[in-house]
Formats: structure tokens, sequence, C-alpha cells
């Protein structure tokens, strides 16, 4: 874009949302130093011993961990985590792991939906439209929350006859003492501390005057300074070509602007719909969710954003339902595809590298019909809500 002189280089930086890269950033570096405790390892086998070791429970209880953690942290981070423990404990019990990880990937999607910080394109819109946690938690948790059981559900029924395992088996993992696995207590402490005033900080921004950024950046450099962990170390932990990524795009998105793009786009969706306030809810729903399947839901997201505020200024409607019709459409439609999602990406990479190769094709027919299920509860929701 700067190359071919569409933007200058000013105008560049300027479309760069720097609180989206700082809140991920923020919140990479506190993980990072957390899963240095073991904690998250701790808290899989507490699962697995809760469950008695039963698969069936193993399945439905790392999943609800998976969305629960998904909302609090963000799901990549929590595929990253989750994932490599569930292939563990499959093959600990010598059950395919694949349908767990489909579902485990499904709920990451669903829980990252429900909060600010759970998913990427609602991190881009809450920074875009100044939409707080609370308001994320309060409009998307209802609707989320409903969505995780249902499908969880569906999921569990559809794999009853693949999970199961030996009793021998079950006994052997129920042996494994899960408190070893707590590598730094004293650091744990410390790293429970700062996440609970971050996420005590993300509910109260609005009140405090705070973005997101800010509390998420103060929280990763005091957790650096009392962790005595090397700095070096967790920073070259960072996923630094997802930053990268982000700021490109910012960049490939200002340049759309520039040519007039996004508004010759936003006029056309006022045509097609007539400034009817449902009709574009719906419409932005459906269409971020099947775009969102077949390309990642954050470029698409990126783009929206202007295209909305674009249609809120030539038509003067209410834009509040469109925008958690975006996020919705986008978020759970990520989960249509292998491709929809980074979280998606990276569990199919994980898996494959333990010899379970979970095909496009796989994928599509166990989740394309679940996101069209929940694409079809989030209309009525938003119908119902909203218009």
């Amino acid at each position: 874009m700067i190359l071919l002189k569409i933007i200058d280089q000013d105008t560049a930086i300027e479309e760069i949302d720097f609180n989206t890269l700082g809140l991920l950033i923020g919140m990479m570096i506190m993980v990072m130093i957390t899963k240095r405790t073991g904690v998250f390892e701790y808290i899989a086998i507490k699962i697995v011993k809760i469950s008695k070791a039963s698969p069936k429970k193993i399945m439905i209880y790392l999943s609800v961990a998976t969305g629960i953690l998904s909302a609090l942290l963000d799901n990549v981070t929590t595929i990253l985590l989750i994932i490599p423990i569930t292939l563990s404990i499959a093959d600990e019990l010598n059950i395919n792991p694949v349908p767990i990880i489909i579902t485990e990937v499904f709920c990451s999607n669903v829980g990252g939906t429900g909060t600010l910080i759970g998913d990427p394109p609602n991190i881009i819109i809450g920074s875009a439209v100044h939409l707080t946690f609370m308001d994320f938690i309060i409009n998307n948790g209802p609707i989320v929350l409903v969505t995780l059981v249902v499908t969880l559900a569906l999921f569990t029924v559809c794999h009853l006859k693949e999970l199961k395992t030996t009793k021998m088996l079950k006994e052997r993992i129920m042996e494994q003492d899960e408190k070893l696995l707590i590598k730094d207590k004293v650091l744990l402490w410390k790293c429970l501390g700062v996440l609970l005033v971050v996420f005590a900080g993300f509910i109260l921004h609005g009140t405090l005057g705070f973005d997101s950024a800010t509390i998420a950046m103060t929280g990763a450099v005091v957790l650096l300074l009392i962790s005595n962990v090397e700095v070096e170390e967790v920073l070259a932990e960072v996923e630094w070509s997802t930053i990268l990524f982000f700021i490109g795009l910012f960049v490939l998105v200002g340049g759309l602007k520039a040519v007039g793009a996004i508004d010759r786009l936003a006029e056309y969706v006022l045509r097609v719909t007539k400034g009817n306030l449902v009709l574009t809810t719906i419409s932005i729903l459906w269409v971020s969710a099947i775009a969102s399947a077949f390309i990642d839901n954050i470029p698409f997201v990126t783009t929206m954003i202007p295209l909305i505020k674009h249609m809120g200024e030539i038509s003067q409607m209410n834009l509040t339902p469109l925008w958690w019709a975006l996020s919705l459409g986008a978020c759970l439609g990520g989960n249509g595809t292998i491709v929809g999602a980074s979280a998606n990406v990276i569990a199919c990479g994980l898996s494959k590298k333990q010899g379970h190769r979970i095909t496009f094709r796989k994928f599509l027919v166990e989740a394309f019909p679940m996101m069209i299920l929940t694409i079809g509860m989030s209309t009525l929701y938003l119908y119902l809500v909203y218009l």
C-alpha cells in the first residue's frame, strides 16, 4: 500500500490500532509466565480425576474448561495449552483424541465470543467502537452460555461410541499426583494475584478511564518485574508473527478506505437491505459467519468495522445491533472450517504432529452444521433482544 502510494507512511501508522496490539501482547506475556508454574497441567489432571477417568466426562469437562479459559485468556492461548494436555490424556487412556479436539476447538471459539479478550475479532471491535469488557459479557454472554451447553451436548451424543477405554488404563491415570505438576507455588500466587487485578481492571476500565491495552500491559510489566523470569525468554515466546500480521492488516484496511472500496460496499449493502435495521443486522450476522468460515475472521472484521461505521453515517441507523451481529457472526462463524479461526489451525497442527490428522473434510462435516445451528440461535437472540 505504501510502495504503491495508495497511502503514505504517516497515514499507515495512524491506521494501526495500538490498543488491540497492546492488549494481545500484554495477555500473551502474562500467560507465558503463568504457564511456567504448571497450573494448566494441574487443572487438566484435576479434571480427569473429577471425571473418574471417564472419556465422556473428560470430553465434557475439558471442553467446558476450554470455553471458560478462552473467555478469560483468549482462545488461541487456551488451545495452545489445552491440546497438548488432551493428547497426553488420550494417549494414556488409548482413545481417539480427534472428537475431543474438535469439540474443544468449537468450545474455545464459542467461549471466546463472550468477552472482550476472548477472541481477536472482539478485541478489534471493542477497541474500534469503545465497547467495554462488561459490554461483551452482558450482550454476548447469554447466547454464548446457551450455545455452549447445546453444542457440547450434541457433540457428546454424536461421539459416545468412540469415547471408551479400559478399567486398567483408568486406574493408572487416576494414580497420578496432580500436586507434583505445580513447579513454582510462589510464582503461581504472584501470577494469580496479577491476573485477578487485571481482570478487575478489564471490568472497571470504563469507570477507571484506562484502555484495555494499558491495563494488560501494566499487568505484564508488573509480572515481569516480580516473577524473576528472564525478560528475553518471555518476549521470545510472544507470537510476534501474529502481531506483525495484525499490523499489516490494519495498514491494508487503511488502503481500502483510502481508495473508497469500503464506502462503495457500505452503500451496496444499504441498497440491498433498503436501510432496514432487521435485514441489515441479520445480513451482517450471516455474511460474517459464512465468510469467517472460509477466510480468517480477523481480516474480515477489520474490513467490516469501517464499513458499518460508514453505513451509520449515511443512514443514521442504530448501529448497536450491528456490532453484536458482527461479533457473533465472525467469532462463531470461525468454527465452520479448519481455516476459519487461528485456534482451529493451531489445534489441527498440534494434533497432526502427534499422529492424529484432522482433515479439512472431517472438520467441515462435524463443525459446519454445528456452526449453522449456533448462527440460527444467534439470529433468534438478536431479533428478540435488539430488533
